[in-house]
């Protein structure tokens, strides 16, 4: 195995559920190892890395709409990783004001 891997931007694709509450990224990422992933998710963005022998696939990806990053579900199967994060409550952060 390679000391330096050749860096490759995997392919990605992103859409929104009908209700608009979920965002699904779905990242092709054939032969990797699903113990090899590692993904970080945030608010407003994510990043990926995932060898699979002489190449690394990274990729950063910003979100359109801040997401809920503590919910995100992923899952690995067939060299496909899919992730589902739902979009985040804007009244999540509100704080209530007293009324004088």
């Amino acid at each position: 195995m390679s000391a330096e891997r050749i860096k490759v931007a995997p392919e990605i694709c992103s859409y929104v559920d009908d209700d608009h509450t979920f965002l699904t990224v779905e990242v092709k990422i054939p032969g990797v190892e699903k113990g090899d992933i590692s993904l970080k998710m945030h608010a407003d963005s994510f990043s990926l890395s995932a060898p699979h022998r002489d190449i690394e696939y990274v990729t950063a990806l910003s979100f359109c709409c801040p997401v809920n990053a503590e919910k995100a579900d992923a899952h690995y199967k067939n060299g496909l990783l899919t992730i589902e994060v739902p979009f985040r409550d804007p009244m999540e952060d509100a704080v209530s004001v007293e009324i004088k």
